[in-house]
Order: structure tokens, then sequence, then C-alpha cells
């Protein structure tokens, strides 16, 4: 008889956990859905400001530049929506207007100095060099 109860109690618990479980993974994926619908809508939303704000070689340089420097691109987008959301772009943004702003955010952006190191001693060393003193 302990046998049985003890049987059941651990299947009652078992279909506890599994609908537990169950049930907060589907919330987990209702919500990984829900939030992904929402970020879906902002990058429409996003497109379209640009698309109403850029002309079309401004849209090709941003295009451009989202392949070279996608962070770059990103402040830019960014700077660009919240100018035409307060009402500071007036008609569309032509290929000027794109460069002036971007030099702005080059200007606020801290540069980052690059070094190229060269090591002559490897380079002095050449292979054909050891064929001239077998002969």
């Amino acid at each position: 008889m302990a046998d049985n109860d003890l049987d059941a109690l651990r299947a009652e618990r078992m279909a506890q956990l599994q609908q537990q479980y169950g049930s907060s993974g589907g919330n987990n994926a209702e919500k990984q859905q829900a939030q992904q619908e929402q970020m879906r809508q902002q990058e429409e939303m996003k497109h379209s400001i640009l698309s109403q704000v850029l002309d079309q070689q401004a849209r090709a340089r941003l295009n451009t530049l989202k392949i070279s420097k996608p962070e770059k691109a990103q402040m830019f987008e960014n700077m660009v929506i919240r100018m035409a959301q307060m009402g500071q772009v007036r008609g569309k943004l032509d290929d000027a207007q794109f460069v002036s702003i971007l030099e702005s955010i080059n200007a606020q952006m801290p540069q980052s100095k690059s070094t190229v190191k060269y090591d002559r001693r490897r380079a002095a060393i050449d292979s054909d060099d050891d064929d001239d003193y077998g002969c």
C-alpha cells in the first residue's frame, strides 16, 4: 500500500513539474516572439522614416556605410531619426547634407589610432640566399 501511495505521489509531482515547466517554456516562447515582433515593428518604422527623410543617393551612401562601418551607420540613423522627430529636417536630405551630418558624427566619435609594425629582420631573411652557398 505504501508503494502505491508513493508511486501516485511521484506521478502527481512529475505531472505538476511537467505542467509548470511546459507552461513556463511556452511563456518564454511567447515573450520571445512578442519581443521579436516589437523589434521588427521598430525596424519597419525606422526604415519608413529614413526613406521619407533621405533621397536616393543618401540612402545608397547609408547602405555603403552600413557595410563598412555599422556602428557609424547606426549612429547616423539614430541622429537623423531624432532630427526628423524634432522637426529639424525640411524635405529630403541630399548627399551633401548626409556628408555634413556624418562629419559631425565623426567629430563626436573618439578616433582610434591604428599602427602598423614592420619587422625588418624577418623580411631581410630570404630562403633563396641559402641556395647560393650550396653551389
